[in-house]
């Protein structure tokens, strides 16, 4: 198994990309698309390039991640009114995107309207991703800060809790951007099930979401900050604001993207 794992980086990054194209492809002619597209204005310069600033200016790219009802939503919510008022271009981005066709689909299976194979969602969840890493870094690069509820890593610790391979979750998400920073709002799956509204999807199961706290565990690196999310809502929106407006003016000053993994 940890052979036909072993994926180089190009191979993996062709694989998101292709599975991203293949199933849009598809998707397009069997469920057609009932979302407003907002238009995205781009500035090349010469050579065809997205243009940023001279001096290598752009957006953070900071994730929210924990497991279902820590507050992600909500915090989300308001670093997007808090940049906002202090003049930062910021957007908020949600993944699953479900107003995409693959987004619709993942909807149905996560409201159990659907029966899916652990695979099969899993690459759905990856091309999701995928269809909109194009413009997420045309944002970035454009000077947008973009707070994300959810990215790859979420993709992971929920498959590889359901028995999947580890790596071979990992291996579709290859190539995407990396975040700047990742902010988990840690808090116990016991304390999370005493949240409103609860157990309303698939996967807010208490057994569950003890074995996707310990796939969260397996995937922290240096970009991760560790947040107590069972501090009031007060503390946890203050330790957020400090610590992401400091990386969204790090990159202002300029910081060069990576990428996953």
């Amino acid at each position: 198994m940890k052979n036909a794992c072993s994926f180089t980086f190009s191979k993996a990054l062709n694989f998101g990309a292709l599975a991203a194209r293949s199933l849009n492809s598809y998707l397009s002619l069997s469920f057609p698309l009932r979302c407003s597209i907002r238009t995205v204005r781009m500035e090349n310069n010469n050579n065809g390039n997205l243009k940023v600033g001279d001096d290598g200016s752009r957006g953070a790219f900071i994730v929210l991640e924990g497991l279902d009802r820590s507050g992600k939503t909500s915090q989300c919510s308001k670093l997007l009114s808090y940049l906002e008022g202090l003049g930062h271009p910021t957007e908020l981005w949600r993944f699953p995107d479900r107003s995409t066709s693959i987004g619709q689909m993942i909807s149905a299976y996560l409201s159990n309207q659907s029966q899916l194979d652990d695979h099969t969602i899993h690459l759905l969840y990856s091309a999701n991703r995928w269809e909109k890493s194009s413009l997420m870094e045309t944002k970035l690069k454009s000077g947008t800060t973009l707070i994300v509820d959810r990215y790859s890593y979420s993709g992971v610790a929920f498959s590889s809790a359901k028995g999947l391979d580890f790596e071979w979750c990992k291996a579709p998400e290859i190539g995407l951007l990396a975040p700047d920073l990742v902010l988990y709002l840690d808090i116990t799956p016991e304390k999370a099930a005493e949240r409103g509204g609860y157990g309303g999807e698939r996967y807010e199961k208490l057994e569950f979401q003890k074995k996707v706290a310990e796939s969260y565990q397996a995937l922290r690196d240096p970009s991760w900050k560790i947040i107590d999310g069972c501090q009031s809502m007060e503390e946890v929106q203050k330790l957020l604001q400090e610590i992401v407006l400091d990386h969204v003016i790090a990159c202002k000053k300029g910081r060069a993207l990576s990428h996953l993994w």
